[in-house]
């Protein structure tokens, strides 16, 4: 993965806090109908990561359908694992 990605981890404030990605801003998946447009003004391609995938996948069709690249990155320790 290339360092110009944007990396948003769509887990809880409580879950991000307890390890996320280096660099990556946390935007919950409940918030993200409210902050598209600070999205879409974000560095793209994004890559979106959680957990496990799931709620990154939901992520990653919300703002498709928004018209915003971006990407389902999958759980934060292999998006993590893929920047290093």
């Amino acid at each position: 993965m290339s360092n110009k990605k944007t990396v948003i981890d769509v887990r809880t404030p409580a879950e991000y806090l307890g390890g996320s990605v280096v660099g990556s801003v946390n935007i919950p998946l409940q918030e993200l109908h409210l902050r598209v447009d600070e999205i879409k003004a974000m560095q793209q391609p994004i890559v979106l990561c959680c957990a496990s995938g799931m709620r990154s996948q939901q992520a990653t069709t919300f703002l498709k359908s928004a018209n915003i690249d971006c990407e389902n990155g999958g759980s934060w320790y292999d998006v993590n694992g893929n920047l290093n």
